[in-house]
């Protein structure tokens, strides 16, 4: 009798903790590769422009008519310090995975002739201790696992060099990896060419989707249709799932999508811009694809969905056309403190917590994504290793309006290898309208009022000397309260000064 009345309350405690479980709300994190913030037909702007009207991304305009578009979200300038960020909710500045990763131990990109790059977390992100170059962080994917979550990786990963315990996300927390490894691009897009798996072994290919190879299938639908199939079978275990949709789309190599490239074709817009419009409508097909699934399950009411971009749209190099203009009328593009490598499209849709169709100008950044996420799956008692500087904007989701006063940082004291306005060894702050970009290597300054000139085309660093001071101070407080790394000045051995150092240098 007393084994019956046990096994009777293991039975009623399982299907409770069950139930409990099923009410938690799934969750997916759509994260695009290189899509600028003009990528798509949806305008994250007051005025639709030029680049919205050649793009068709009906999914995506489909989100925002059920969710909230954030017109100054922002990441980071290039790919790894991103990714690190959204997953530790660290700003890069402390992190130290300042540049993108690749080879253990190995700058991807060298010094040039003016500074030499700080000793930064090159190995990038470890869940232990141990590993040189690394910074120690708990991943939130891990605490949605401890919580009963099934976590799905699927696509780039890019958060560990090669041969550390950062590049696989099994490491991070992820119950499930599908194409997830070091390489931060594909070596190719096309299932016929096994999606750069060849005799060469390059790092770049795509691992783990072997099923597809020899065929005509792109990468994006390849992707897709894993995440579809783990999604489904969270849904038959009857387990909240986190899904993180990662994207390689639309990183180059640029090579079209030949579902959709012929009718940009007949556009008669430049080849490779061809190309790379078929690969953004192939990026939004997965997310209707995704979307559709979630009304034929009859979950569509219990799931959120983020919609977030890595990096500005690539514009210094590969495209078709005139650089720095792919953004307009942001400036620049990925890689550049400037707006068009920072600034991205987001759209969030949350059932019964986000009233549809509406749109805030909250300035939102990456590390928030950390406690935001976590806070929407009802985690709000955790423990991490590291110090999260992201902030929940939940409330902003709700309605109410983000703090205008409150700082926003990015800092990359490396190389990425071309040029471009913005582009270079940089620490920057925005603070209310009001932006400032400090360049280390001749130690100059730009200062513009965003809500005056989003192009950034007037340098009000000389006009407004009070106000140059005033967030050069902020983001030196910054970057000496996170103990930010800083390069070395070749032509005196010595580290590039702080930013209020070098005003009256």
């Amino acid at each position: 009798m007393i084994k019956r009345l046990s096994l009777l309350f293991i039975l009623i405690s399982l299907f409770g903790c069950s139930e409990e479980a099923s009410k938690s709300p799934n969750i997916i994190l759509f994260f695009v590769d290189d899509m600028g913030w003009q990528d798509t037909s949806v305008p994250f702007w007051s005025e639709q422009t030029y680049f919205n009207k050649r793009y068709h991304t009906p999914n995506m305009e489909r989100l925002a008519t059920e969710g909230m578009k954030f017109t100054q979200a922002y990441a980071t300038s290039v790919c790894s310090p991103t990714r690190v960020s959204l997953i530790t909710g660290m700003n890069a500045a402390r992190h130290r995975v300042t540049n993108w990763t690749l080879e253990k131990d190995v700058q991807p990109v060298a010094d040039d002739q003016f500074l030499q790059q700080p000793d930064w977390n090159v190995n990038g992100l470890s869940p232990v201790a141990g590993l040189q170059n690394t910074v120690v962080a708990t991943p939130f994917p891990q605490l949605l696992k401890d919580a009963g979550y099934q976590t799905i990786h699927v696509g780039k990963a890019h958060f560990g060099a090669i041969g550390t315990p950062g590049a696989d996300p099994l490491n991070l927390g992820f119950n499930v990896n599908v194409a997830g490894h070091a390489a931060g691009a594909p070596g190719s897009y096309y299932g016929s060419q096994n999606f750069g798996n060849d005799d060469n072994k390059s790092v770049w290919a795509v691992p783990g989707l072997e099923k597809y190879h020899g065929q005509g299938v792109y990468l994006s639908e390849a992707l897709t249709r894993e995440a579809i199939h783990h999604v489904e079978e969270s849904i038959i275990a009857e387990r909240p799932f986190f899904l993180y949709m990662a994207h390689y789309a639309v990183h180059t190599p640029i090579q079209g999508d030949n579902r959709f490239l012929q009718k940009y074709y007949d556009l008669g817009i430049d080849s490779t811009e061809a190309k790379y419009a078929s690969m953004v409508e192939g990026m939004d097909k997965s997310l209707g694809d995704l979307m559709d699934l979630l009304e034929k399950e009859g979950i569509e009411d219990n799931t959120i969905i983020i919609f977030m971009s890595d990096n500005g749209g690539l514009s210094a190099v590969a495209r078709g056309g005139e650089k720095h203009t792919h953004n307009y009328p942001l400036s620049s593009g990925k890689g550049s403190a400037r707006e068009g490598g920072i600034r991205e499209p987001m759209i969030v849709k949350w059932p019964e917590r986000v009233k549809a169709g509406t749109t805030t100008s909250s300035a939102v950044i990456i590390e928030d994504f950390f406690p935001t996420i976590l806070e929407m799956a009802g985690v709000d008692e955790y423990r991490t290793s590291q110090v999260v500087d992201g902030k929940s904007f939940s409330k902003v989701l709700e309605g109410a309006q983000g703090d205008h006063e409150r700082p926003l940082f990015w800092h990359y004291p490396n190389r990425w290898g071309p040029t471009g306005p913005g582009i270079g060894s940089t620490s920057t702050v925005r603070l209310g309208d009001w932006k400032l970009i400090y360049y280390h290597k001749d130690r100059s300054f730009e200062l513009f009022n965003l809500i005056d000139d989003i192009s950034e085309s007037n340098n009000l660093a000389s006009a407004n000397p009070s106000k140059l001071q005033e967030l050069a101070q902020v983001l030196t407080d910054y970057l000496i309260s996170v103990d930010a790394q800083m390069p070395i000045d070749k032509s005196t051995g010595k580290t590039v000064e702080w930013p209020v150092e070098a005003i009256d240098r």
